[in-house]
């Protein structure tokens, strides 16, 4: 296939003659093949290649791939990144951000496009870094996370205090320094890098991890969180403008303190962080208190505290003898009780003697009231003698009682009476049967006008249903039964007189009929 186009390189001529119908020499193609040829001559041709240019149209579709297009003033060119290098960007791409884009040129035959197959982006320019700082920071702030109300206090002396920068740097160990001069204080260090691809996601698992530390731990939860790094160059800083660090700041539950850059040096993580340094080595002064001044203050305090409790003392021994001028004499106080107590022990002798005597006074005339045991049960015995005689004429009583009555029950008198009850009581009982009976049957419906029809079988017919057409059946009203036929259905009945004839026959048909004994059988009404 190369060799066909180098053959016929007046296919991309443009100065070349029109072909004719009579032209024959020349090779065909199909399109496939000529956008084949034309997509490996651009990616031979250009190779790797960085493009400057402004964003224009950003897509990031579904699938993971990132459409865009790449403009300036005298052109545009689509770009296109890849779902496995789409993460391996760093940033975000915006509407109007001008960006360096490094890949390669290559064509979509689909659609006879060229377009820019994008690796890597970068920001073109620190203004760029700031317009897109800016808006971050804009954002950020609408969510709440730069809200002072966040902010927490820093302990007053940390026990444990966790710092977040690189091991290899000049940071570490100036904050060690100022730390050992000031009150030493047991550092957790958490090496991460502090710029290049990476540092971000470093430092904010830092962050995190160093809030899921428990306090009995392998590695003990810190008091204090400090996050440092040097000076440096707005893109040197860029990891802590980046979203991932600042929402890692902002939700920790240890305090945080941020040193990053100098003290002109401002980035998104000193809004988040509960307190800014301006340096890495005034944030360990921020830490700590100097243990000098500590000391001088509490010798002071105590100076001052030993002489309060002695003008304290000074002052009750003062008061407490005021006081005690103002009491009587003890010993006054003391005869007076005494000379009371001896009169009330002269009064409690008189008084214990008085008791006692009453108490044998109430004794002797209670004895004097008692009878003699013997009297008691000599008076017992003639109570129980005169219950026995009364006892033994109640069991002669009740037997002649029980011996009267059973000599009164004979047979003979009692029988009869039993059979006669008997005999009343299923009559009694036989003729409330016969009053419910007649009551429940129908011909009490009868005497109300009503009658009961019968079939040829002397079934009761219930339903119009059931009635055929010519018929016999039976009518019995309450003097009697007649015989009778099914009319013609829904057919009206004949009110005319009927003739002698009819009437002759049915006379005759009912001579015929032989009376039979009266049915006493009780009939359904339904």
């Amino acid at each position: 296939m190369t060799d066909k186009i180098t053959d016929n390189s007046s296919l991309f001529d443009s100065d070349a003659p029109p072909a004719t119908g009579l032209e024959h020499n020349i090779s065909e193609f199909s399109v496939g093949e000529i956008s084949g040829a034309v997509k490996r001559t651009l990616e031979g041709a250009f190779g790797r290649v960085r493009v400057r240019g402004e964003i224009s149209r950003p897509n990031y579709h579904g699938s993971g791939h990132l459409y865009f297009t790449l403009k300036d003033a005298d052109a545009a060119m689509d770009g296109v990144c890849w779902r496995g290098s789409v993460g391996k960007l760093g940033i975000t791409l915006e509407e109007g951000m001008e960006v360096i884009c490094t890949g390669r040129i290559s064509s979509y035959p689909r659609s006879s496009k060229y377009q820019l197959v994008v690796e890597a982006v970068e920001l073109a320019g620190e203004g760029a870094l700031l317009k897109l700082l800016e808006g971050r920071r804009k954002k950020l702030t609408a969510e709440g996370l730069f809200d002072p109300g966040r902010k927490q206090d820093l302990p007053f002396l940390p026990e444990i205090i966790g710092v977040i920068t690189s091991p290899t740097g000049a940071v570490i160990r100036d904050i060690l320094h100022r730390l050992a001069a000031r009150f030493p204080r047991r550092v957790l260090l958490w090496p991460v890098i502090v710029q290049g691809d990476g540092a971000a996601e470093q430092v904010a698992k830092a962050i995190n991890g160093f809030n899921a530390c428990v306090v009995d731990g392998v590695v003990p939860r810190p008091d204090l969180l400090i996050v440092a790094r040097g000076g440096g160059s707005l893109e040197d800083l860029w990891a802590f403008n980046e979203e991932i660090v600042v929402r890692a700041a902002a939700e920790s539950d240890i305090p945080l303190i941020s040193a990053v850059g100098h003290e002109t040096d401002t980035t998104l993580i000193d809004f988040a962080s509960d307190v800014r340094a301006p340096t890495p080595t005034a944030a360990a002064e921020m830490a700590v208190p100097v243990r000098a001044d500590l000391e001088a203050q509490l010798l002071d305090n105590q100076r001052r505290l030993v002489a309060g409790l002695e003008r304290c003392w000074e002052d009750q021994r003062l008061q407490l003898e005021g006081l005690a001028r103002g009491l009587p004499q003890p010993d006054h106080l003391l005869e007076e009780a005494a000379q009371r107590l001896d009169s009330e022990t002269d009064r409690l002798k008189l008084s214990v003697v008085n008791r006692l005597e009453q108490h044998r006074e109430r004794v002797a005339g209670i004895g004097a009231r008692l009878r003699h045991p013997r009297d008691v049960m000599n008076s017992a015995g003639e109570r129980l003698l005169q219950t026995g005689e009364r006892f033994n004429l109640a069991i002669s009583s009740n037997l002649q009682n029980s011996k009267m009555q059973f000599d009164g029950l004979e047979t003979t008198v009692r029988l009869p009476n039993a059979i006669a009850r008997i005999f009343k009581s299923g009559q009694d009982r036989i003729s409330s049967q016969g009053q419910l009976l007649e009551s429940l049957s129908y011909k009490g419906v009868l005497e109300r006008g009503f009658a009961l029809v019968r079939d040829g079988d002397g079934k009761p017919v219930m339903r119009a249903a059931e009635a055929v057409a010519g018929g016999a059946i039976e009518i019995e009203f309450l003097d009697g039964s007649r015989g009778a036929a099914f009319g013609d259905e829904g057919g009206k009945p004949n009110l005319t007189k009927p003739r002698a004839k009819s009437q002759k026959h049915l006379i005759k048909k009912a001579a015929v009929k032989k009376p039979g004994p009266p049915d006493d059988s009780q009939g359904s009404l339904l």
